[in-house]
């Protein structure tokens, strides 16, 4: 990487900062998460190859301006790993998995000084996908005893919530309908939590099925000279039932 940002090197490298990287690093770990879904070994290899380029890359420049190296990357790393592990490099002990959680949950908030409970939801990064930053808020507060005992609750809560963006959707109030639509995101979040669901791969779920019933309906309509722009929705319709059944 030095010779890459060097004066021999790649012009693209070189004009490289920490903030023009960012969408980089998100794709990369994007690659490695669909490497894993398809179960190919040999493309998260080269996936993962490119995330630790990343890091790479990030430390050369925090060397150049003088802030940090991979060394203190990878030295906090080692020091974060035995202060989060006391069952293993010290003398705590633990029964379960859940405990070492709860430990872990517990060092990391005395680490970064959280003084109240609100501390540790307010530093889920912002810069989470949604789902998952409401999954991770929701989680905090549950263990503090903020919860539904019962999904039930939590599904009534879902219609509540669809009411409230059915009472406002017709109206001009476009910042109350984005309130209302938010709530109900949330809401349905939390069901997809007390059910162990994860949210982000049922959605992503969804997604992939919706996408090839729209495959199947387009597929038909052309073997039968149809296009998809001069279909009626109800003709469409009738082949994305099909697709169902497929």
């Amino acid at each position: 990487m030095e010779v890459l940002r060097g004066e021999e090197g790649c012009p693209w490298d070189y004009e490289q900062t920490h903030e023009s990287l960012k969408r980089y690093l998100i794709e990369e770990c994007y690659e490695v998460l669909e490497a894993i879904d398809e179960e190919d070994d040999t493309k998260l290899v080269e996936e993962l190859g490119d995330v630790l380029l990343q890091v790479v890359f990030h430390g050369q420049i925090g060397k150049e301006e003088g802030y940090f190296n991979i060394n203190d990357i990878i030295k906090g790393i080692t020091e974060k790993m035995i202060s989060r592990h006391p069952h293993v490099f010290g003398d705590v002990q633990v029964s379960d998995s859940e405990e070492v959680l709860t430990n872990w949950e517990e060092i990391k908030g005395k680490e970064k000084e959280f003084k109240t409970y609100t501390d540790t939801l307010k530093h889920v990064p912002k810069n989470f996908p949604g789902l998952l930053r409401a999954e991770k808020v929701q989680k905090k507060a549950a263990k503090v005893g903020f919860d539904w005992n019962d999904v039930v609750p939590a599904m009534e809560k879902v219609l509540e919530e669809l009411q409230e963006v059915k009472d406002v959707y017709k109206t001009n109030n476009e910042a109350k309908i984005q309130e209302e639509v938010g709530d109900l995101i949330f809401a349905t979040v939390n069901v997809a939590r007390l059910l162990d669901i994860d949210p982000e791969f049922a959605v992503n779920y969804t997604i992939d099925k919706f996408i090839k019933r729209f495959q199947y309906i387009e597929e038909t309509s052309i073997k039968k000279g149809l296009n998809l722009k001069d279909m009626t929705l109800e003709q469409m319709d009738q082949l994305w039932n099909e697709a169902k059944n497929v």
